[in-house]
């Protein structure tokens, strides 16, 4: 009987420890960094928690109040630190708060939910003290300093005077590409150099297209004779001089006369006098007739052009200006004036905005 009272007196020690040991698993503690303050100044809070590991810890939450007259102004995110191998936690969590009005203030147990238990932290005090005044030397009081401007620095400024110098060559580049697009002319020249030929050089080249393309084995009489003149009176414009292409066939043969033998422009008297009866009256020329005065053509050429001389410089170069522009290119341009015209805008938004903000 003695025995058994002993075990029994040892179960209820053991059992009144173990309760001890779990009521002591949870512990909350809050310290403050500053008792005193003064108006507008801040102080800290930091509020811990020491739990098993397996527990989850739910901290009190302030809107915008901790009492009344003291503001809570952040919130830190907690901080956890591991204890015993990880098999405890210990939680940190911070609060800024600040007070406006001088006064002693009680600050309130902090409420802890671990699990589904509540704990709480001991009660905080919190002295906030206004600035000291010198009611005995009222004189040394002075008023609210004016709004001091911020000293010139040419730093500020590059921005700005990039824009000024930029703006006059951007505004030309703007007027131009308008001008050019409204004119129809392209913006940038492609220019295509071509050696200038003599003028029976040119001649006999088009003479030897006509032969290829054989337009009067096609029935095409009117279109061979137009196109053979016409070779004709550019070669006759470019070697003598006056202008064949504005002259009927009987005013270029007289003129002819007057500055040429009779036996070269025989066989061109009798071409340009076929030429015309084949567009004017609707002859139709024999074949042998046609390659006739395709030799008599060849033939004027060689009579009458100018003997080259080996000793002669070369010809200057035939600039030829291409001025293609496709549709590609247009919308391009009209982009490219668009966005030039916003830089433009968007620099004397800019600079207004500037010299108005500096001399306000």
């Amino acid at each position: 009987m003695k025995r058994f009272l002993i075990l029994f007196i040892l179960s209820i020690g053991i059992w009144i420890n173990g309760c001890k040991v779990n009521a002591q698993s949870v512990t909350v503690d809050a310290t403050i960094d500053s008792l005193q303050i003064l108006i507008g100044e801040q102080a800290r809070i930091k509020l811990q928690v020491s739990v098993d590991a397996h527990k989850h810890a739910l901290f009190p939450v302030y809107p915008d109040t901790l009492v009344r007259g003291v503001e809570v102004l952040e919130v830190a995110r907690p901080d956890t630190q591991w204890l015993n191998d990880g098999r405890r936690m210990l939680i940190t969590q911070e609060y800024t708060i600040t007070s406006f009005d001088s006064a002693l203030y009680y600050l309130p147990p902090m409420e802890v939910m671990v699990d589904t238990q509540r704990y709480y932290s001991k009660a905080l005090a919190l002295k906030v003290y206004s600035m000291p005044v010198d009611t005995l030397h009222p004189d040394q009081f002075f008023g609210p300093k004016d709004i001091m401007k911020a000293p010139f620095a040419w730093e500020d400024w590059y921005v700005a005077i990039a824009c000024v110098l930029l703006f006059v060559p951007f505004l030309l580049l703007l007027i131009y590409l308008v001008k050019r697009i409204m004119d129809n002319k392209p913006i940038i020249r492609k220019v295509k150099i071509e050696p200038q030929l003599p003028p029976h050089q040119l001649a006999m080249q088009e003479i030897e297209r006509i032969k290829s393309e054989k337009v009067w084995q096609k029935g095409l009489s009117k279109e061979y004779y137009t196109e053979l003149t016409d070779v004709l009176r550019v070669y006759i414009k470019g070697r003598f001089g006056f202008n064949a292409q504005e002259m009927t066939s009987s005013e270029i043969i007289d003129k002819l006369l007057e500055i040429n033998d009779k036996d070269a422009i025989r066989d061109l008297t009798e071409l340009f006098r076929t030429a015309d009866l084949v567009k004017f009256a609707k002859h139709t020329p024999l074949m042998n007739e046609n390659d006739a005065n395709l030799v008599n053509a060849i033939d004027f050429i060689n009579d009458t052009k100018e003997k080259e001389d080996e000793n002669a410089k070369p010809q200057p170069t035939e600039i030829t200006v291409v001025e293609k522009r496709s549709l590609r290119t247009k919308v391009l341009l009209g982009l490219g004036i668009a966005v030039l015209a916003a830089v433009l805008i968007g620099s004397l938004v800019y600079v207004g905005k500037e010299l108005y903000n500096y001399f306000a």
